[in-house]
């Protein structure tokens, strides 16, 4: 399935991902999704552990054992998941993935995406509702899924787990004319 989407002429302004076996093309994020992303960046890439990055970009984690391959919106991981020729980077490394919502992939950021990160045992996943302008951080994974959740409507101050530690603040993440 890697070598299928590795072979797909994908236009410009769309992203390919395995769900559930499927490859599944969806559009690239609207522009305000820029000022969340950055902002999630900004407040937490320094809280993170020692020799991890975090970072926004056209990478694909494989997760060994799912049929499920995904781009997230921001992730983290220790710098020596980047260190491969390989385009596919190990999923099992990620110490903490964030998706924004779209109405195409809403479906599938709430359910399969969360299911998979908790299966792998990713620490920390932050789902960013750009429908229902809400964040909600997951952790404390397991087999079965997340054991813990906190949800905020955007604008408030969502409190992040270890290894943040701290309060992510959701101001500004609405879409214009919302605020």
């Amino acid at each position: 399935m890697l070598d299928i989407l590795d072979e797909l002429n994908v236009p410009d302004g769309y992203k390919v991902e395995i769900i559930r076996g499927s490859v599944v093309v969806s559009p690239w994020s609207k522009g305000y999704y820029s000022r969340a992303m950055r902002s999630v960046c900004r407040q937490l890439e320094s809280r993170l552990p020692e020799g991890h990055l975090m970072d926004r970009g056209p990478f694909l984690f494989v997760f060994p054992g799912e049929a499920s391959a995904f781009g997230p919106d921001i992730f983290a991981a220790h710098e020596q998941v980047f260190e491969t020729e390989s385009s596919h980077l190990d999923g099992e490394g990620l110490s903490f993935a964030a998706e924004l919502t779209s109405p195409s992939t809403r479906n599938n950021d709430l359910t399969v995406k969360a299911d998979v990160y908790a299966r792998v045992g990713v620490p920390v996943y932050l789902l960013l509702d750009m429908q229902e302008e809400q964040a909600t951080v997951f952790w404390t994974p397991s087999a079965k899924g997340y054991e813990s959740h906190c949800t905020m409507p955007f604008g408030g101050k969502l409190p992040m787990p270890a290894p943040f530690n701290c309060t992510l603040d959701t101001s500004g993440f609405q879409a214009p004319g919302s605020r």
